[in-house]
Parts: C-alpha cells; structure tokens; sequence
C-alpha cells in the first residue's frame, strides 16, 4: 500500500510540472512495475496499432473495444452501434524509455481531433477518437496537453476528442491483432483509400514540433 501511496504521489507531481510548462515535457510518470499501460481511441484500430507499435518504447499493442455497456461485446456490434463502445487500443510500454505525455502527444499528432463524426472514411460513434484515462494524474496531463494543442496548433478546428474514465477493456477478435502484420497489402490499400495519412498531414501541417 505505502509503494502505491508513493507512486501515485510522484504521477500527481510530475502531472502537476507539466502543467506548469509551455511546450511538452518529459512527464515523470511512475509505476510500481516495468511496464504501464495507456488506452487510446483513434478511429480504426488496425491503424493505431499500426502507428504506435512505431514508437519507441512501446511493448505491445492490443485491439479492442471501451467505453461501452454491454460485456465482451464482439466486433459487428461494436459497429452497429448498439453497445455504446468504440474501437480503442491498449498500448503496454516501458516508461524507463517514453512516457505518458509523449504517448498523448503522439496520439493526438496521429488522428483527426477535430472530427465529431469518425476518424477518415470510417464514420459513427464507433470510431470516434478519446483517451481512456486509469488516475487522475493521467486525466491531468491528458487534460493539459489537449488543452495546449487546442491553444497553440493552429488546427482547423477545435479539439473534440474527450478525456473520458477508463473502464472494462475488451480484447477485440483475434483476427484484428496486428491486422497490419497479417494482412500487409490490404491494410495498405485500406490505410490510403481512406484517406488516413493525407488528412492528418493536412490538419497538423501549420502544427509547431512536438
């Protein structure tokens, strides 16, 4: 109990610095393990996987559904709109070598945050953008980096993507793991008839450097 009192102190500290700061930081987030988690929803899942497993430090990626009612829900009525979640990944990484903030900014600098609507060609409520935060030190520096960006971007739109509680994270079917891997030729196909790259070239491109 008194190492999670402690570790739960440090995140609100370090949160808490980057607040204070005008550009990103390397937020000090601490765990009581190797490894940490972060849940991010952009759009197809296929394509977060696909960009974050880019990242370093990064340790695994995972497709699934949140947000949403219904227990262990299945991919058809994910999209169909009846369970209230939408596609999301878990992403599992080292915090020794990028941590929380980074993780956000990259988030955001790889989606649509100005689309209410979907992400791309994909619409409805199903591949909406949010941050699924576990603690309140998270929810803070999610909070203020979305806030920074809504400020300073110069965007084409203002930031909708919300910062929401993170709840039950369902594992979507294993024929979506890793899609990208499996299946090269038609994610790529998919990736570029939607439109993916080309739009989020276009909203960042007046966008100072991380």
């Amino acid at each position: 109990m008194r190492r999670t009192l402690i570790a739960a102190a440090a995140m609100a500290v370090g949160a808490f610095a980057y607040l204070s700061q005008p550009a990103p930081m390397q937020a000090q987030v601490a765990q009581t393990g190797p490894t940490a988690t972060a849940v991010f929803a952009g759009g197809c899942f296929w394509c977060v996987e696909s960009d974050f497993d880019k990242l370093e430090g990064v340790v695994a990626t995972v497709s699934g559904y949140i947000g949403g009612t219904t227990d262990d829900p299945s991919y058809q009525e994910v999209v169909g709109g009846g369970t209230g979640h939408i596609e999301a990944v878990e992403i599992t990484y080292d915090p020794e070598v990028v941590d929380y903030a980074t993780l956000v900014d990259y988030f955001f600098r790889h989606v649509d945050p100005t689309d209410a609507g979907g992400q791309f060609c994909d619409r409805g409520h199903s591949y909406t953008t949010a941050i699924f935060v576990q603690n309140g030190p998270q929810r803070l520096v999610a909070e203020a980096i979305r806030a920074r960006l809504d400020d300073s971007a110069n965007l084409p739109g203002p930031i909708v993507t919300p910062v929401r509680d993170a709840g039950t994270f369902w594992d979507a079917e294993e024929y979506h793991q890793d899609y990208y891997q499996k299946n090269p030729l038609r994610y790529r196909l998919y990736r570029a008839r939607c439109g993916r790259d080309a739009r989020v070239n276009e909203v960042w491109q007046n966008a100072p450097a991380s």
